[in-house]
């Protein structure tokens, strides 16, 4: 029981360790520019300690189930041969876990109240939840889209930049013609998708196809999935919003 209580106790304070410089930059603000005390400054140390706690546990977490499971379906797939079954799992997987994603739940309501006070829809519940439903739906498609193109990347190995590029472009061209109340929730859609949930099993396929097929580097060629999931949900938001107020 030591053991594990030394290496537990060495973890939170590794995670005490990587949340120093943000409690210092708020403790100098507070206490030099603002000159204030800290309001409720037990509260405060409390919850400081209960991130730390979180942030031991979720990392422990990843190490222990996500990322492995992720490489070893990956490493499933691949072996089993089946390009359909493969791609078909890698779309499941990026709908599944965003659609699950607690920061797109919330960014989704949000924007459905923002668009109702812009007066773009009307404020009734059943208007509100669907407005919220639909545009995580939207999001959620887009990013298990997103991880067919990146492991078909993968598989063919093409170069990520080109892909990126044209992507962008069609985000900057999509941008000049969608709604303006709709641009900033489709480029924080980006961003809401690449969070707890996603990132981690979303690595983990991409490392774990990669290093299972021949010719691949898992450092070139393992990563990447991460920017078509933050990518493509930007350009669907916005054809999201020019349908919208098309309709």
């Amino acid at each position: 029981m030591e053991p594990f209580a030394r290496r537990f106790l060495g973890l939170v304070a590794a995670a005490l360790r990587d949340l120093a410089p943000i409690a210092l930059v708020i403790a100098v603000f507070q206490l030099a520019v603002l000159r204030q005390p800290f309001p409720n400054l037990e509260s405060v140390i409390i919850g400081v300690a209960f991130t730390a706690l979180g942030l031991t546990l979720f990392v422990r977490g990843l190490e222990m189930g996500l990322f492995p499971i992720g490489e070893a379906m990956a490493h499933a797939f691949a072996r089993k041969g089946s390009l359909v079954a493969l791609l078909t799992f890698a779309f499941a997987l990026g709908f599944g876990t965003t659609v699950a994603e607690p920061a797109l739940i919330a960014v989704a309501a949000e924007a459905a109240a923002a668009a109702a006070e812009g007066g773009v829809i009307s404020k009734e519940p059943e208007t509100l939840a669907t407005y919220a439903f639909n545009l995580r739906m939207t999001v959620a498609v887009s990013v298990g889209i997103a991880l067919v193109i990146g492991v078909f990347r993968i598989l063919k190995g093409w170069p990520i930049h080109y892909l990126i590029i044209a992507g962008y472009v069609a985000v900057v061209a999509l941008t000049a013609v969608a709604p303006p109340e709709i641009v900033g929730i489709a480029y924080d859609s980006g961003g809401v998708t690449t969070s707890t949930i996603t990132v981690p099993l979303v690595t983990a396929l991409g490392v774990g196809l990669a290093t299972v097929i021949r010719g691949r580097n898992p450092a070139i060629d393992g990563f990447g999935l991460i920017a078509f999931a933050s990518l493509t949900p930007m350009a669907f938001v916005l054809v999201f919003g020019i349908l919208t107020a098309g309709g």
